[in-house]
Formats: structure tokens, C-alpha cells, sequence
């Protein structure tokens, strides 16, 4: 709501409201015109950021959903008794029991199996399932066939294993956090407006730096001069293209969604399409 092309919507808003202020102290009947205009300004990049936010928030609402409709247990061996407890609740030392069509649960050590397997293609991309063995195999741990990685899915036999890894400490938590860590580079939609912007300001500042030279040398009042330099500025402005971009971006996100494709970010709508 404040970067960008909004940030320009602002500054015209601003002088609106300095220009109507220089009007309503040296008139006696000022009119109210740029108050209007600046009100509608502001209006235009408050509505803008409110419908880019709610349907940034329903997606990301929708998304949330998903991993609550299917909420992960292990099941635990604690004191000599079988338990179900939610995954995030497992420390490491823990033992848990894994079968066939389960989701492990957390990086474990395999203690006992009985012809187990697992799926790693998300992390090895190895299409064939992995037997997993108590035996020491590698000093690879991702070709070592006594360790089972959390998020892989057992497809067939049952093991036993002993919890070394939770969270963000296991090998996918370890991924995760890298690729979260990644620096994103401005989306093109956005590097094409900041481009636009800069052409815009270069050109309002210009042209109303000049007119009011021209007006200082036609021999107007200082003040005249200064209201037209913030009214040419204001002029440059395109108050309707910041509505139309997200209002666009926003009808293409919702045919996406009919199509099973949810959009976090409306500007990647527009990089998906480039």
C-alpha cells in the first residue's frame, strides 16, 4: 500500500491536499477541487490495498486449510505404552512405530523392519522405492539404508525407529529453510511499473519545473507559479492504472482458482503468464 506505483498515488494526494491548503489561505472562496481529488487518491490506493489483501489472505486461509484436513500422529512407544501423539509433539530419542501408507513422521533410525520401504523421490528423486534396513549401509545418510527422512511415505512393510531429527532440524526441514532463504527478485510486473514510474516522475517534474519558470517570467505571483507546478504534477499522475492492475490481476487469479490453482501473490499471476 505504500511502495511502488502507490507511493506516487500518495504524493499526488499530498500535493492535492498542500495545493487545496495554499488555496484556502489566500482565498476568500477556495474551491475544492484538489481536496476532492486528493480524497480520491487516497481512496483509490486504500480500496486497491484492502482487495489485493483480502484475496491475498483468502489463499493464503485456503492453503492453511489443507494441512488441518489431514493432521499428522505418530505412534509413540512412552513408557512401555503405544500412544498417539501429534508429530510436532515428537523429540528426538522417541521411538515410533511406522507402517504401510503412513508419512514419516520425522528423520528416524530404524531399529527393527519388516520388508519396509519408502518413497525418497522428493528428496533423492530415485523413482523406485528404498528398502530400509537396521543395517549401516553408507556413510551417506541419504544412501545409508538405516535412516527413513521425514516426509517420504512408507509404501509397504512396517519399521520400528528411533527419532534423531525433528522440525527444522531434519533433512527436509534443512531444504525448506534454504529455499525460504532465497533472495526473490522483483517480479516483471513490477520492475515494468517501477520502470513506468520513474518515466512518469521524470516527465511531471520536468514539465511542472517549466511551467512554472514560465509562469515566474509572465510575471505571475509566486503563489500561482507553485499551484501550477503541483497541478501538473498531479496531472501526470494516471490515477485509475493502480485499480486496473489489481482488478485484472485479481479476475485472472480467480479463474485460476476455479481451475484448482490458488495464488498467494497477484503478482505472480502476471509472471506465470510471461
Amino acid at each position: 500500500m505504500f511502495g511502488g506505483f502507490s507511493l506516487l498515488l500518495w504524493i499526488g494526494a499530498v500535493l492535492c491536499f498542500i495545493a487545496h491548503g495554499i488555496h484556502a489561505v489566500v482565498l476568500e472562496n477556495p474551491s475544492n477541487d484538489n481536496l476532492y481529488l486528493g480524497i480520491v487518491l487516497a481512496a483509490v490506493v486504500i480500496i486497491t490495498g484492502c482487495f489485493s489483501y483480502y484475496q491475498e489472505s483468502k489463499s493464503s486461509k485456503i492453503m492453511e486449510s489443507f494441512a488441518k484436513m489431514l493432521p499428522q500422529y505418530a505412534v509413540v512407544i512412552r513408557r512401555g505404552q503405544r500412544t498417539d501423539v501429534p508429530a510436532e509433539a515428537l523429540v528426538v530419542g522417541d521411538i515410533i512405530d511406522v507402517k504401510f501408507g503412513d508419512r514419516v513422521p520425522a528423520d528416524i533410525r530404524v531399529i527393527k523392519a519388516s520388508s519396509f520401504k519408502v518413497d525418497n523421490s522428493a528428496l533423492t528423486g530415485e523413482s523406485e522405492p528404498q528398502s530400509r534396513t537396521p543395517e549401516y549401509t553408507n556413510e551417506n545418510p541419504l544412501e545409508t539404508k538405516n535412516l527413513a527422512f521425514f516426509s517420504t511415505n512408507a509404501v509397504e512393510g512396517t519399521c520400528r525407529g528411533v527419532v534423531v531429527a525433528t522440525g527444522d532440524r531434519t533433512v527436509m526441514g534443512r531444504i525448506a529453510n534454504l529455499a525460504s532463504g532465497l533472495e526473490t527478485g522483483a517480479t516483471p510486473i513490477a520492475r515494468e511499473i517501477s520502470h513506468f514510474i520513474h518515466i512518469i516522475t521524470g516527465v511531471a517534474v520536468f514539465l511542472g519545473v517549466s511551467f512554472s519558470i514560465i509562469a515566474f517570467i509572465l510575471g505571475y505571483y509566486w503563489l500561482d507559479a507553485v499551484i501550477f507546478l503541483i497541478g501538473i504534477i498531479v496531472a501526470n499522475v494516471p490515477e485509475g492504472l493502480l485499480a486496473t492492475v489489481t482488478v485484472c490481476l485479481t479476475l485472472t487469479a480467480k479463474r485460476m482458482a476455479k481451475k484448482n490453482c490458488l495464488v498467494k501473490n497477484l503478482e505472480a499471476v502476471e509472471t506465470l503468464g510471461s
